[in-house]
């Protein structure tokens, strides 16, 4: 806890952002951090409440009464060494986690929770600037070799956590940088890129081998890599997004979000786009159908495009602005959330069915809809047209693709199509072969991808080993 009237004395205050019309000039993170003072304070309101309900939301099992106190002490260290044993990478989770934490703070029942996210980010930037965050490196190698798949929180945390127990680690990407989504799909202004890069490096510097630009299951088999390794960790994500298969689908204009994101990230950091068609807003009208926060992020950056106009529409029914805590709390509730892109300019819209696309001369041209029943059926004599010259499809992801890796190394999957493991051994039906993050539990959350990565190393490590004391 902080100090024991703070949040009596104290207000909760939050990080502020610059001004609308000065963040939409670039793509650079425009969150303002509370200052040294301020988080303390901030972290000052930790209160007594016996029962530390934060962590019912924490899927990383973060200790934030401990350091929120050692915070309000200003024992920083101390509040870094504590933060990143159970959380290898928290100026991730500080950026662009939703926070389910703050959900279930006991302060949440009155909806003035403690800065949790702000407090987590403020302590690991410092880290950074002063220098504290540095190498872990093994000195007692193992001499087992394992390749972990897919390079998102959950790669990147199995594979430092098996570099950390002495292992030598091979960390496979597809692309060409390191991240995953967390690269490609989050926009500079949530989650800039150079944040990865310092991990990154520390990681290679700490033993881990990385591959980028080769694609498991096309470029090299499960089967050579089988040969090669004593264990292999599949994390390649839920990449497959869910389509929209109406009339008028193949006009041209529309485009998951996925690809119109990876698009502007890698413009953004100067990837090479040749040969690839652009996908910008700039002067259009602007669609994005789905709420969630895949939306937000095509929002922010058809604004910064210039778009003409933007309406984003989202099939079920509009939330209440506030939720019944007696029916909720401590869980994470269900309710209206107005991001920092929404706040930038779009019109948005709920119960809204698309039920066709129009377009001239191969382009889209308006999206044709109608009010939506319980069911997500259109309601008859309901039906609009929105103008459109830019659809973005941002409905979420139905699971891993399956062709190439998954397909190849013959393990089983659940009824949803995900890889069957189970979140005690991270094992697949296959031998050697483990599977964590969205590729195993499908679509989630960043923090749930670091829980995966952590536990499926421990895992790992066991098998190798017989022990481990690596933590879960």
């Amino acid at each position: 806890m902080g100090k024991i009237t703070g949040f009596l004395e104290i207000e909760r205050v939050d990080r502020d952002y610059l001004p609308v019309e000065e963040r939409l000039k670039n793509y650079n993170e425009f969150t303002i951090p509370l200052g040294e003072k301020g988080t303390r304070d901030q972290a000052a309101r930790c209160m007594d409440c016996g029962v530390p309900y934060c962590h019912n939301g924490c899927p990383v099992n973060n200790q934030i009464p401990d350091w929120n106190d050692l915070v309000y002490k200003g024992e920083w260290l101390k509040a870094l060494k504590n933060l990143h044993s159970t959380n290898n990478f928290p100026e991730f989770t500080g950026r662009i986690c939703p926070a389910p934490c703050e959900a279930s703070c006991t302060l949440n029942i009155p909806d003035t929770p403690v800065n949790i996210k702000s407090i987590e980010c403020a302590i690991v930037d410092k880290g950074w600037e002063e220098g504290w965050i540095t190498p872990q490196v093994n000195p007692n190698k193992t001499g087992r070799k394992v390749a972990v798949i897919g390079s998102g929180p959950a790669g990147m945390a199995c594979a430092q956590q098996l570099a950390r127990a002495g292992h030598d680690v091979h960390l496979y990407e597809k692309a060409h940088q390191i991240g995953g989504l967390m690269r490609y799909g989050i926009p500079n202004f949530k989650l800039d890129k150079t944040v990865i890069d310092r991990r990154v490096g520390q990681m290679v510097a700490e033993g881990v081998t990385l591959h980028t630009g080769v694609h498991v299951g096309h470029d090299v088999t499960i089967a050579q890599l089988s040969e090669q390794y004593d264990a292999i960790a599949m994390a390649g994500g839920a990449e497959k997004p869910r389509d929209l298969p109406i009339p008028g689908r193949a006009f041209d204009g529309i485009h998951f979000a996925m690809e119109f994101l990876g698009q502007q990230n890698r413009r953004v950091t100067g990837e090479s786009l040749d040969n690839i068609k652009p996908i910008l807003a700039t002067g259009k009208h602007v669609v994005v159908i789905g709420g969630g926060d895949t939306g937000s992020d095509c929002i922010g950056t058809s604004n910064r495009h210039g778009a003409a106009s933007v309406t984003q529409i989202e099939i079920m029914p509009m939330p209440p602005e506030k939720e019944n805590k007696a029916l909720t709390w401590p869980n994470w509730p269900l309710k209206l959330r107005t991001s920092s892109s929404h706040e930038e300019g779009v019109t948005r819209d709920f119960a809204v069915a698309t039920v066709s696309f129009s377009g001239e001369n191969g382009q889209v041209t308006a999206l044709n809809c109608a009010r939506a029943d319980e069911k997500f059926q259109a309601i008859p004599g309901t039906e609009f047209s929105l103008k459109a010259d830019l659809v973005l499809l941002a409905m979420g992801f139905v699971g891993p693709v399956q062709d190439g890796m998954i397909k190849e190394a013959g393990v089983d999957l659940d009824k949803r199509g995900n890889v069957l493991a189970d979140v005690l051994q991270y094992k697949t039906t296959k031998e050697k072969i483990f599977s964590c993050g969205d590729m195993r539990r499908g679509q989630s959350l960043v923090v749930w991808a670091i829980r995966e990565g952590r536990q499926c190393a421990r895992s790992i490590d066991l098998y190798l080993m017989g022990k481990t004391d690596l933590p879960r």
